[in-house]
């Protein structure tokens, strides 16, 4: 008797710290931010889950270029449709980044969830900040 109320205490308490564990790794915002650079690459890929993948490259001092790269994802989909259309212009983004990914939301720990500027080459700005 004993026996079978420790095991289902031990059940109990194991569920609960995985549960605890998936929050924090898949769910918890770790950090959030603002990215700026010129939006080099933006497509949507994947074998069963096609998620919205981009790269800017960020200006300054180019030691190499791995550093100045920031990779995202995008999930709301009014967002990957606008910033399709402005490859190649510098963004200033707002992102969530998170300690593990999920297959649904892309291969990135950073996730975009706003734009707050898009610009031209010749500093028009074509969406203003909120």
């Amino acid at each position: 008797m004993l026996k079978k109320k420790f095991v289902k205490i031990f059940l109990l308490v194991f569920i609960l710290i995985l549960i605890i564990f998936g929050y924090f790794r898949f769910f918890y915002v770790f950090a959030e931010g603002t990215k700026a650079g010129v939006l080099n690459t933006f497509q949507k890929k994947g074998y069963v889950f096609k998620t919205w993948e981009g790269i800017i490259i960020q200006s300054g001092f180019k030691q190499n270029v791995q550093s100045n790269e920031f990779e995202f994802s995008v999930i709301n989909e009014k967002i990957a449709k606008e910033l399709e259309k402005h490859s190649g212009k510098e963004v200033n983004l707002h992102y969530n980044r998170y300690f593990g990914t999920l297959p649904w939301r892309g291969v990135s720990v950073y996730v975009v969830d706003s734009i707050f500027e898009i610009r031209n080459p010749d500093n028009k700005t074509n969406i203003t900040p909120q």
